[in-house]
């Protein structure tokens, strides 16, 4: 669709932020992510979370400069676990274990 259509139409580009208000939304969304286990993936949710949030909220909550967070939240980045654990902390949510449950036949 070009762009002179979606103007037309009202159409908006989808921003997964707008969504990501509350911690049960946010949990959810990182909960589908961690699921599928690409880390490039996650990185890039929590960042979408970030954004939603404000990044220097984040900053200041999780103890971590802007700069730090811009740079472990990008894909590639191979952060430290504490980095993670502070900011999910800082964002209202935590990682937990969970069972898989596996059918057998």
């Amino acid at each position: 669709m070009n762009a002179n259509a979606t103007k037309q139409l009202e159409i908006t580009d989808f921003d997964v932020a707008d969504y990501l208000d509350n911690e049960e939304m946010i949990a959810t969304y990182l909960s589908e992510i961690l699921a599928d286990g690409d880390l490039d993936e996650l990185l890039e949710a929590i960042s979408e979370v970030a954004r939603a949030r404000g990044m220097s909220e984040l900053a200041k909550t999780s103890g971590l400069g802007r700069e730090s967070l811009y740079k472990a939240l990008r894909p590639g980045a191979a952060p430290r676990f504490e980095t993670l654990r502070k900011v999910l902390g800082a964002l209202g949510v935590n990682l937990q274990a969970v069972p898989i449950h596996r059918h057998t036949v």
